[in-house]
């Protein structure tokens, strides 16, 4: 008598992807509940089994459901806002976006989007990080994917967590919902090592282990990331994330591009589980990472597509593919990565790295019943040659595309049939989706419209009215000025040396608060005549409206200051500045009191460019005009004592002298 199930697959070729790679071309797969009973040649199914539901196969492959072992999914939202840009410019770009932008409603509505994509490539599991993690986790379960969710932690505010402290509590929390969860495994995501702190860390992986959940981070995903841990930490990225603790939890490790061969055998002894994501790496430039001698190696490998704002799709079988190409090209070896073997680590390969090898990944009686099934009647997929018992992998690997997936179920449970999306309302997510672009793109334009704008959405920015009284004297003589200095008719309260690097964006436009934003690193050089100390800071300042005295000036400006904690690069590519500037010089600087009034003394000798002798600059801040006339006289005072004629006084600023300096007369 035969065994009732609830399902019954028959016809098909069946990849099982099981210990011995079994196939079975004309075979069949049995299903109760959630998961898969037998799986084996059909007629001996049709003979051990029985269901209601019985499903005809036949020119269709049964596989395996796909592993997206890394993504964003709720950024399908931010699809296309901006490429082609380097991955920090990119992140400075989305991530104060995100902070606008990025609510439990925003995140769910990206899910159902994420979804519908990953359902239509037969994608049953992923791994994602993002914010509001819990919200994502109640969409997914609903929607009946089964996946890793890792609550994001960083150092600084996040669109869920204004500190790291708030986002463990977060992800404490999140962790507690949905540990016993059929479908969800919660995990701890702290971003990078980059963007967190050690003592981060370590509460990361105490969390983790505390609650035996996963840890899923980016792990040298740029050349730039593996030089600054070097730098830094002075030891690589996974020997960094060890000493932290990382390594002794359920790891799942992002891109790894750039790893020795030493931190591809530490991440094997740590059974950590790596997500290769080659389209995304192609890109960002990030490089590609070596596959093939992480697989010879025998590390847990997965594909991810990334998040659809950096790859810009959740195409797995355009991923597997790229994977395979890469890995050939990588090696110069055609061999390497062959379909089998490709088609692996996008299956059961992905569901390892996600720790969840044990339940997913192949067609394996005991295992849950995560599937899905390929037409193989396409065009682009014929004829088909049967001497190859593994040609099925080929055409899988190398032919095969989204749409020719028919069928997909995930824990038991038909989550697509005949192409026909049965968990998802897509009409209506792509229209909220349409609306949700409608209202980045007001911002974006805005935020585009002044670099004052861009600077405030990157980074706090502190606006301070500055008047002041000046005058620059080009071609002076350094003696006199010191001997001014040690004279009774002034106190020095404050000495420096440095050397100062101004990098100028110009910008077009008549925007009043934005003529120039400058980047200044000052390097401090001490007796010894070595540089001690630098300081980097960015200052955003208006158009000067000048006002003539007797022999100087004063000016009035808005000027807005910010922290400069990112690479020249990086702010060139973020502000595309219509021009550029570079002024070097050699400051000594002291501050004094003459009559009871403060004054800053410059002396300045012009590296770049390269303006022979010494420009005196007096200034000093001023409120009113009655102060100004004040103050300009007595600077009108020291230049005499200095043995200065006003008549040679400069009037314009460093970066005006540097811009006609570089001018063909």
């Amino acid at each position: 008598m035969p065994e009732k199930v609830d399902i019954i697959l028959l016809g098909g070729t069946v990849v099982t992807m099981n210990p011995t790679y079994d196939i079975y071309p004309a075979g069949g797969v049995a299903i109760r509940h959630d998961s898969i009973v037998a799986v084996g040649a059909a007629a001996e199914i049709q003979k051990a089994y029985t269901a209601d539901d019985i499903i005809d196969c036949t020119d269709q492959v049964i596989i395996p459901g796909l592993v997206n072992a890394h993504t964003h999914i709720p950024m399908t939202l931010l699809r296309g806002l901006n490429d082609d840009l380097r991955l920090d410019v990119w992140l400075g770009y989305l991530m104060p976006l995100e902070r606008e932008f990025v609510t439990p409603e925003f995140v769910k509505l990206g899910t159902r989007v994420a979804c519908a994509e990953m359902i239509r490539s037969g994608v049953t599991a992923f791994a994602d990080m993002y914010y509001f993690e819990d919200a994502i986790a109640e969409e997914t379960a609903a929607i009946g994917m089964r996946a890793l969710l890792g609550q994001t932690v960083l150092v600084f505010p996040a669109p869920d967590a204004a500190t790291y402290e708030d986002a463990l509590v977060l992800c404490r929390r999140f962790i507690e919902r949905w540990h016993s969860h059929p479908l969800i495994q919660p995990a701890v995501a702290p971003h990078a090592w980059y963007t967190g702190t050690p003592e981060m860390n370590r509460a990361c992986a105490d969390l983790a282990r505390a609650y035996n959940v996963p840890v899923h981070t980016h792990v040298a995903e740029t050349a730039l990331e593996a030089e600054n841990s070097h730098e830094q930490n002075q030891m690589s990225v996974v020997d960094w994330i060890a000493s932290h603790g990382l390594l002794e939890t359920k790891l799942l490790a992002a891109h790894c591009v750039h790893l020795a061969q030493s931190e591809m055998f530490a991440l094997k002894k740590a059974n950590a589980g790596v997500a290769h994501c080659p389209t995304s790496n192609l890109k960002l430039a990030s490089g590609i990472a070596e596959v093939g001698e992480m697989l010879e190696i025998g590390l847990n490998v997965g594909v991810g597509t990334d998040g659809p704002a950096s790859n810009n799709d959740l195409d797995m079988f355009e991923e597997m593919r790229l994977a395979a190409l890469l890995a050939k090209t990588k090696s110069n070896d055609p061999t390497i990565l062959p379909a089998r073997q490709a088609f692996m680590i996008a299956t059961i390969g992905g569901a390892r790295a996600l720790h969840m090898g044990d339940i997913t990944g192949s067609l394996e009686p005991g295992k849950r019943a995560d599937l899905a099934i390929v037409a193989m009647d396409g065009v682009h997929n014929r004829p088909h040659f049967a001497n190859n018992p593994d040609a099925v992998y080929s055409r899988l690997i190398y032919a095969a595309k989204a749409g020719d997936v028919v069928h997909v179920m995930v824990n038991g449970r038909w989550l697509m049939q005949n192409r026909t999306l049965l968990t998802v309302d897509e009409t209506a997510a792509l229209a909220a989706a349409a609306e949700v672009a409608r209202k980045i793109d007001t911002f974006v334009i805005k935020r585009e419209s002044s670099p004052y704008n861009k600077l405030v959405l990157l980074s706090g920015v502190k606006r301070q009215e500055s008047f002041e009284v000046q005058v620059k004297v080009p071609d002076i003589d350094k003696t006199a000025v010191l001997q001014f200095l040690q004279s009774a008719h002034c106190k020095i309260s404050r000495h420096a040396h440095y050397k100062q690097y101004d990098h100028y964006f110009i910008f077009d436009g008549n925007d009043p608060d934005a003529a120039r934003l400058r980047h200044r690193e000052d390097e401090f050089i001490g007796d010894d005549g070595q540089a001690y100390q630098t300081r980097s800071r960015l200052t955003l300042t208006s158009q000067a409206e000048r006002q003539e005295f007797p022999n100087v000036v004063m000016l009035s400006r808005s000027r807005y200051l910010a922290e400069a904690d990112r690479s020249l690069r990086f702010y060139r590519e973020y502000f595309a500045p219509a021009q550029e500037l570079e002024v070097c010089k050699d400051r000594l600087r002291w501050h004094i009191v003459y009559q009871d009034t403060d004054f800053a003394i410059n002396l300045d000798r012009l590296i770049l460019p390269d303006i022979p002798g010494y420009f005196l600059e007096i200034k000093s801040r001023t409120w009113s005009r009655t102060d100004a006339e004040r103050k300009a006289g007595l600077i009108a005072d020291m230049v005499q004592q200095i043995g200065v004629t006003l008549d040679t006084a400069e009037r314009q600023e460093y970066a005006e002298i540097a811009l006609n300096a570089g001018r063909t007369p």
